[in-house]
């Protein structure tokens, strides 16, 4: 890249439906390829102090050329959620929360245009990314939720000892992402604990339903009308 005077950026964006694997593709990647990463909370980019935030997103950057000078292969730069930092700037600068949120933006611009790393970012909501961002990405990923198939094998290994048909039912009552699959996982196991075992596929379904939040019952709690 360097030879035909190309940048020496690998940013890349990830994006999608909540609990789609993401934030795990980032760690597996790093895993597979031997590298560290270096992993930013969004909401520590953020102060109270005019000009403060500005200051934070540059340190960043230079924290993380420090730190690839340190490791053997060049290291990830995960902005993990980064909706809040990437979203459309604000056409309104009266506000001075507005300004500073634009000059947060004009100075991540500026830093991903000269980087030389691998930047990844993930966002749930790539229809509010600003279109100056969009040519700072390389790559633009997709996540979709598993399909049908995608969903029966999921939950074959997650929740073992039931049949074909019975993953099938489960796997058609709902298109669960692979996160809300192992919530359910994990309901199944906090049962097994307290001594409440769930073994049949109707107590599954269930756990499956009460995942889903425009399917659960409407609970009152305090003071109801009689």
């Amino acid at each position: 890249m360097n030879a035909k005077h190309l940048p020496l950026n690998l940013n890349i964006l990830l994006f999608g439906h909540p609990g789609t694997g993401k934030t795990e593709t980032v760690m597996q990647l790093a895993k597979a390829t031997n590298r560290e990463v270096m992993k930013i909370d969004i909401s520590s980019t953020k102060s109270k102090w005019f000009g403060d935030s500005e200051k934070i997103i540059k340190r960043i950057f230079d924290r993380y050329h420090s730190y690839a000078e340190t490791c053997e292969y060049a290291p990830i730069l995960l902005f993990n959620e980064a909706d809040a930092i990437l979203s459309k700037r604000n056409s309104n600068t009266n506000s001075s929360t507005n300004q500073t949120e634009n000059a947060i933006q004009n100075i991540l611009l500026e830093e991903l245009e000269n980087f030389k790393g691998i930047f990844i970012a993930t966002t749930n909501l790539a229809s509010n990314l600003d279109s100056a961002f969009e040519r700072r990405f390389l790559f633009k990923l997709k996540f979709n939720k598993p399909e049908l198939k995608e969903r029966v094998s999921i939950l074959a290994d997650k929740i073992p000892g039931f049949d074909q048909n019975d993953y099938l039912q489960l796997a058609n009552f709902h298109d669960f992402t692979g996160s809300e699959i192992e919530n359910i996982t994990r309901k199944i196991e906090i049962n097994d604990i307290l001594g409440k075992p769930i073994d049949s596929i109707d107590s599954i379904l269930e756990l499956c339903q009460n995942e889903i939040l425009n399917m659960k019952k409407d609970r009152n709690i305090g003071f109801t009308k009689s």
